[in-house]
């Protein structure tokens, strides 16, 4: 198998320090992956989380030049391929333009090569959004940095590659109509043909990574589903006709369902499966609160639609504790688990 580039995120965030603790604490998962990073943050991230551990040896740092080396890199080593060169010390927990700079060109160089077929997935560890807008960087995050990515390599316009974030533990899995907006945005993208999308790329990546057509529950987006028109109608209007149109497609949509039940619904407890493989929700924090409320150390996000695998973990660059040693890696080491379920689908 092709090795598996994980991007150091933001390195004044914790990104590298999880990186660390996975190379450390987590072999036989991190064997085959290498980092795409700067070298010296990662040398720095090494001695934090060894400073701040009770006991073990030094964490050491193997510099490779192409990503078929990394195979070969010993367990407990951190391979990094030099990639977003940062000229001068980052300092820990602030915004700053050079760190969003490498973070992107982590993730730049990291699409490229998949899309290559040099690497076979990326995870990508988290950016800070802030610092992406001070660097001059149009994109508001990875999943639509990713996407002009694979536009352009396909030659097309970005509107003509449609992408979706999911969110999924163990016990839960969602899809969101929309990404990173504003809310008054967001409530203007729940359109019958962005509800319908959404259900299409949902239905077709899910059949692929489950082995079976996924039962996908939606959301509504007002209180109660709208009761028939008393609380808004987007449950009439855009919503319902884009599950009966997914539904004359083959697609196992049911809804609209009140959102302040459907992800209880949908949620796998005690080994047993909920009423849903997925919920599509219709905004951001509709979806991924109920998902991070479970637990943001097993939670994995996956960008759905790309012509590559790409999943991160479900959490943020986590400023006020960068440098500590605290942060914890289970997310990350779930979302390299993820990428290689992915791959063998």
């Amino acid at each position: 198998m092709k090795p598996i580039a994980i991007t150091m995120g933001d390195p004044a965030g914790i990104g590298p320090e999880i990186i660390a603790k996975a190379f450390r604490d987590s072999p036989e998962d991190t064997h085959g992956c290498f980092v795409a990073g700067d070298v010296l943050i990662l040398r720095r991230a090494a001695r934090s989380i060894q400073r701040h551990a009770r006991e073990g040896a030094d964490l050491p740092v193997a510099v490779i030049d192409e990503p078929g080396e990394a195979p070969g890199v010993p367990p407990r080593c951190i391979a990094v391929l030099p990639v977003g060169t940062l000229h001068e010390p980052i300092p820990w927990g602030k915004v700053n333009p050079d760190a969003g700079r490498a973070a992107a060109a982590c993730v730049t160089w990291a699409a490229q090569a998949a899309l290559r077929g040099d690497i076979a997935a990326l995870v990508t560890a988290p950016l800070h959004k802030e610092a992406l807008a001070a660097a001059g960087i149009e994109f508001p995050g990875h999943t639509e940095l990713l996407q002009a990515q694979a536009a352009a390599w396909l030659g097309k316009e970005i509107a003509d590659v449609p992408v979706r974030m999911m969110l999924a533990n163990d016990e839960l899995c969602t899809v969101l109509v929309s990404i990173h907006v504003s809310l008054r945005d967001a409530l203007a993208a729940v359109t019958q043909g962005n509800v319908l999308q959404t259900l299409r790329i949902a239905h077709a990546a899910l059949s692929r990574s489950l082995g079976h057509a996924p039962r996908i529950g939606v959301a509504g987006l007002n209180p109660h589903a709208g009761e028939g028109g008393l609380f808004g109608r987007e449950e009439i209007d855009a919503i319902a006709p884009a599950i009966a149109a997914a539904r004359a497609e083959g697609i196992d949509a049911r809804g609209p369902f009140a959102p302040d039940t459907v992800f209880m619904r949908a949620r796998a407890v005690g080994g047993n499966p909920g009423e849903f493989d997925v919920v599509v929700a219709v905004y951001h924090d509709q979806g991924l609160i109920p998902v991070k409320y479970l637990g943001v150390d097993k939670g994995v996000n996956v960008t759905l639609g790309l012509p590559l695998v790409r999943t991160s973990p479900d959490h943020g660059t986590a400023f006020d504790i960068a440098g500590t040693g605290r942060a914890d890696a289970s997310s990350l080491v779930e979302a390299i688990r993820a990428a290689r379920r992915l791959i063998g689908s």
